[in-house]
């Protein structure tokens, strides 16, 4: 996602630089569509998925309902935010924009890496265990 990301920011940094009229400035448009398809399609398949993932590996079964409410709340909150901000940062700069994306994605990344343990091949007792 963050390469994605970053593809995009550099084809709309570049495109200032160009005439509308070259053909170079057409391909970067391309660039930046298959950019943020790329984007999308691996937030579908890893990010996106993230808190039902977490909840169903981590979560004791007594508080999963309430633990599921609050996770799809907060998603569909920072889907909101995102849409919410997005023309306001686009009209500031398209290609800064996309390195604050960026940015985020790497930094939801590092947080992954390091504060979500691995479940594999783990119960349930020895994964509530590592939280205590």
């Amino acid at each position: 996602m963050a390469l994605s990301l970053l593809v995009v920011s550099i084809s709309f940094y570049l495109k200032e630089y160009i005439s509308p009229d070259s053909d170079l400035y057409a391909t970067l448009s391309l660039v930046s569509v298959a950019g943020v398809v790329v984007m999308v399609i691996a937030f579908s398949l890893g990010l996106g998925a993230m808190p039902w993932i977490i909840m169903s590996e981590i979560l004791p079964i007594n508080i999963k309902g309430l633990a599921g409410s609050f996770a799809t709340l907060a998603n569909w909150f920072f889907f909101w935010l995102v849409t919410l901000t997005a023309n306001l940062l686009l009209d500031w700069s398209s290609g800064g924009t996309f390195i604050i994306y960026t940015a985020v994605c790497v930094f939801t990344t590092g947080f992954v890496a390091i504060w979500v343990p691995e479940t594999k091949g783990k119960t349930l007792e020895e994964i509530q265990q590592f939280f205590r």
